[in-house]
Formats: structure tokens, sequence, C-alpha cells
């Protein structure tokens, strides 16, 4: 979002922003008017602040006030939303309608469709809420095994769906065409589905000049990302290969103690870097490994690899397929298969030149398939679509 918010300005638009008011956001025009912070993970202590926080997440009087006061202060063209679930809620798509502004929405995940988001139940995949069974949601406890998450996850969900909170929405965005044919099945405003590739700007990222060395992961530390998937892979490859871990997450304890336990001082652990770092960090290794066990949208840290000249090695999920070409870009594998996962490493690091040469291919297709000036008149083709689709209304 901030990167597409610089590549808007670049090209003339004038971007404002309202959001959460957190103490990590960067300052912003409109900060004295963000709704007041709310944490969700960890949940609040106390019965009241509980059903308080429940009631915000499916209805916040306060974002939509407040957005109000920006919409007539900012007096915006076009609203592009991103996440705005939980922390503001879509109450505040009402006054953007009722403002006859047009809304387009980028859709990270699947949480329009799945009460918990990632279409996954305990680690594994599952499609049981599609067509609107949330109630499956409640009985498999597929919120962290808590009937209560699960319960106002489903409740929220149900609850939006039934008054049509979202029906202001003109266009909604997917960046990868598996998420577009997934939302499509679950029914979730088909007509109003676009797919829109996400973009990375290769003229500001080197590509790297030498072979690398070693296997890089780059992302949140957490269960459907399939790190202890690659830990175990390192563990059934020659003891000269080495491991980055870069991102921070719940599971980076559990997956430190995995690593002296499966691949003892061969796994280092960097936790979040700076954008400049990680990319000088995937240039110096051989490959980039992408385990996750969830449908992924459409990774950026795989076009980031591109972008750097390195190939990228995925799982067969999500979004992910449609951007690695086998044998010239990267290697597609089964999720949770550790053999198999060290089986398509293993060619990676025992010819790091040929690595390379694969990795110089995915930069041209970076080049010719993500770059920031098709996405960005793509983006405009929507946002006029979008203007159309409002005035019929």
């Amino acid at each position: 979002m901030m990167d597409l918010a610089k590549l808007q300005e670049s090209a003339g638009h004038e971007v404002g922003f309202f959001a959460m008011d957190h103490p990590e956001n960067e300052d912003s025009e409109y900060q004295s008017l963000f709704p007041s912070h709310v944490e969700l993970n960890p949940p609040p202590q106390g019965v009241a602040e509980r059903l308080r926080v429940a009631g915000r997440v499916i209805y916040s009087q306060e974002s939509r006030e407040k957005i109000e006061k920006v919409l007539d202060l900012f007096q915006p063209d076009v609203v592009h939303l991103h996440n705005i679930y939980h922390q503001l809620s879509p109450s505040i798509l009402t006054p953007i309608a009722e403002k006859g502004v047009p809304a387009v929405m980028t859709l990270h995940d699947y949480k329009l469709a799945c009460p918990t988001y990632q279409f996954l139940d305990h680690g594994e995949i599952c499609e049981a809420c599609i067509g609107g069974r949330f109630r499956n949601a409640v009985m498999r406890r597929c919120n962290d095994s808590s009937i209560s998450k699960s319960a106002l996850s489903a409740l929220e969900l149900r609850i939006h769906r039934s008054v049509g909170s979202y029906e202001p929405i003109d266009i909604l965005v997917c960046p990868s065409k598996f998420m577009m044919d997934k939302m499509s099945q679950a029914n979730v405003f088909p007509e109003r589905l676009v797919h829109l590739n996400h973009f990375v700007d290769v003229s500001g990222i080197a590509a790297a000049d030498r072979p690398g060395a070693g296997v890089i992961f780059a992302g949140r530390l957490s269960s459907e990302k399939g790190v202890d998937t690659l830990i175990n892979a390192l563990a059934e490859l020659g003891g000269g290969v080495e491991l980055s871990v870069v991102g921070e997450g719940p599971e980076r304890g559990v997956l430190e103690g995995l690593s002296a336990s499966a691949a003892p001082g061969r796994v280092k652990f960097h936790g979040r870097v700076a954008a400049t770092e990680l990319h000088e960090m995937i240039r110096r290794a051989s490959v980039v490994v992408v385990p996750s066990r969830w449908y992924e949208n459409q990774p950026m840290v795989i076009l980031e690899a591109f972008a750097c000249a390195r190939p990228v090695i995925g799982s067969e999920l999500g979004g992910i397929p449609e951007l690695i070409v086998e044998n010239a870009t990267g290697t597609i594998v089964p999720p949770n298969d550790p053999q198999a996962l060290a089986e398509a490493i293993q060619p990676y690091v025992d010819d790091s030149s040929r690595a390379h040469a694969m990795g110089l291919a995915a930069r041209q297709g970076a080049v010719a398939d993500f770059s920031s000036a098709a996405h960005l008149s793509g983006l405009e083709r929507i946002y006029a679509r979008a203007g159309e689709s409002t005035v019929v209304r």
C-alpha cells in the first residue's frame, strides 16, 4: 500500500490516508482523526472490554464518524481500501457511499469467504465455509482452537454478509487469478472481481551480479508459512547448506528450537530487517524458498526475489504457481513435504551458476509482467470503472 501511494504521488496524484491510530504509524495529515487504537492479538482482558472490542469489530461508530470528517476535508475522487475488517470495520463504507465516492478494495486474503481469512482448519486446507456455511468455523473451532474466537469470527461475517455491509464497494481487486476464482466460487460479488497483479519496482532493486550460496526465507514466522517444513528439509540436505530466516512472528521460538535439533548451527534467524538489507541478503543466497501451507495470494517476496535475480521454490498452493515457471524461474513443490522440498533445493545449491542464470531470467520476467507502470495504468482503469459503477447505482 505504501509503495503504491509513492507510485501514485510520483504520477501526480494526491494521496491521503485513513487508518486506526497506532504507535507504529507513519506521520499522516489526518492522524488526529484516526479511530482509537484497539489490540486484538492478544485479545483484551476482562469480559466488558472483550464485548466492547467485539462490538467494534462488527460496527464502529467512531470509525464511521471520523472517516466522514476526513472525506469532507480531503474530498477524494476514489477511496482505495486495504484490510479494513477489524480495526476499522465496514462501517466506514456507508459514508463513502452516501457521498457518492467510488470505492475499490484490494483483497489480500479470503476474509469475505472464510471467517478466519485463510481457508485453514488447524493447519490443514479447509473450504467448509464456502457458500456461507460459516457455522462450520464454530464447529471446527478453527480460530486458535477457541470456540469464542471462532464464534465471533463466524458471527461477524454472517452479519456483514446478511446486511450487505460490503455492498458499497464497486470493485474488488484480486492480485492472483486463484483468488479471483476462489472468491467467485464463494459468491463474493463475482461480477465486481477484477484481476490485477501486484508490482515490483525493479528500478530501485539491483540485480545480483554473481552466483550466491545457501537458502533464504523471508516472511511472517507463523504456522501457515511452513518454515518448519523448510527446516526439516534442510536436515535432509548435506551439512554445508545454510538457511537464513528473515522475519518475526509467534512461531519464532518453536522454529529456533526445531533448528537446534534438526539442523544445529545451520539456521540463522535475523528478525525484521529493512527492505534494502533484505534485498542484499536475497542476492547473497542461491534460492528463495516459499514453503507455505495455505492459499497464498501473490506473495511480494517472490516478486522481490525475481527483481534481485534469484529463482524461487514455492508450494503448489494458491497463487504461487502462477508466478513460477518450472525449471526456468524456479520450482513448484507439494506443501508439507520436507523430502520433496529437499530434493528441489539440492540442484540450486549444487549448481549456483545455473541458479543465477535462472534468477536473471526471473528478473526479465518481472520487468515484463509486474512493472509499476502496468500496475498504475491498470489501477487507473479500475478506478474509472468504479466511478461508472457508482454513477449507475
